[in-house]
């Protein structure tokens, strides 16, 4: 199963889409705390999500206990920082495509820990970023491109 990793994802209605294109391609979402929002129910009306029930969540209280736990697994970790496309590299069926908050991405320390194993999305200098929900939907619609869509029709 593909993993989606959110670290300190900041706005719900970012989260709410993302969990959506998980439910929809049958990936296991990764929230890593602290989170910018609450997971209520209010919330989760909120971001317009009512996909949550199919969706596989896993909640981590922080970065290091997430990267303890999965830092030699298949990690790709997506930053503006990187300098290899998110084409190049090949992504396995139980790959774990990692994503930064909305504000300011991923920690440095995290990119520097993980340089080998960062990926970026082209597009043009000088702009900051993608939309958070954006960008994991064209990381994810990648990774299962590459693996012939398992499981989607």
């Amino acid at each position: 199963m593909l993993n989606v990793v959110l670290v300190e994802p900041e706005i719900p209605q970012n989260t709410g889409n993302i969990a959506r294109t998980c439910a929809c391609v049958g990936a296991r979402l990764h929230l890593v705390e602290p989170m910018g929002f609450r997971l209520t129910q209010k919330n989760l009306a909120r971001a317009g999500c009512d996909y949550w029930d199919e969706v596989d969540i896993v909640r981590w209280p922080c970065a290091d206990a997430f990267f303890e736990a999965h830092g030699s697994d298949e990690l790709h970790l997506f930053t503006g920082q990187a300098q290899r496309s998110f084409t190049d590299v090949a992504y396995g069926e139980e790959a774990f495509l990692v994503f930064g908050r909305e504000s300011r991405g991923l920690d440095l320390r995290l990119i520097e820990a993980y340089a080998s194993r960062c990926v970026r999305i082209p597009m043009r200098e000088g702009l900051r970023s993608l939309n958070l929900s954006n960008a994991v939907a064209i990381g994810v619609y990648e990774a299962l491109r590459q693996q012939d869509w398992p499981g989607l029709m």
